[in-house]
């Protein structure tokens, strides 16, 4: 009973934890950010985060290349934002990757995450990908490239699927006083395209 009682003290006391606000590199107070006290955030000072995002537990967040992340974006869990890659460099050089000044392969680029975009659970982010406004990418996608605004996004390598405007027309349907705030820029019907 006791070491029940003590593992379970312990399990309190050190499992993840989100933590309400994050102070931007330019000192910027975002009181509604939620990241995880077991996220690894690399690279702070080169990360360009809004308000209203959520970065939640074992996610590996590489900003040290340049990263942005808009307004209201979700990053589920046991996801990595990257901004740079050695899985290249490491196959061509082999044992002569490590400790070389400019390794061959690497590849490195500003990602960028636009505002309301949803990243799924065990998702990769490739160095210098672009995701527009409003983005869902679903569970273990590998996202490497450019993304519309709007685009369901999926797969191993991803591919755009669908429009989330399609998912949820039926809500705005239901709750038309929405539309104004959707995603952050009013609604506008999937027939009309990406703007």
């Amino acid at each position: 009973m006791l070491k029940f009682l003590v593992s379970q003290l312990l399990r309190r006391l050190v499992r993840p934890r989100l933590l309400y606000g994050w102070r931007r590199h330019d000192g910027r107070w975002l009181p509604h950010t939620r990241v995880s006290t077991a996220a690894e955030v690399q690279g702070a000072e080169h990360l360009q985060i809004e308000d209203h995002v959520f970065i939640g537990h074992f996610n590996l967040i590489d900003a040290a290349g340049g990263l942005s992340i808009g307004e209201g974006t979700q990053i589920t869990n046991h996801v990595s934002v990257l901004t740079h890659s050695s899985h290249i460099a490491t196959r061509l050089m082999g044992p002569q990757y490590w400790g070389h000044a400019e390794p061959v392969g690497v590849t490195r680029g500003e990602t960028r995450i636009g505002p309301y975009c949803f990243i799924g659970a065990s998702s990769v982010i490739m160095p210098g990908s672009r995701l527009g406004r409003g983005v869902l990418v679903r569970a273990f996608s590998y996202v490497d490239g450019d993304f519309p605004d709007y685009a369901v996004v999926g797969g191993q390598p991803a591919r755009v699927l669908g429009d989330v405007r399609t998912l949820d027309a039926a809500w705005i349907e239901q709750y038309p006083d929405l539309a104004r705030h959707y995603c952050g820029s009013g609604w506008m019907p999937a027939s009309k395209g990406p703007r």
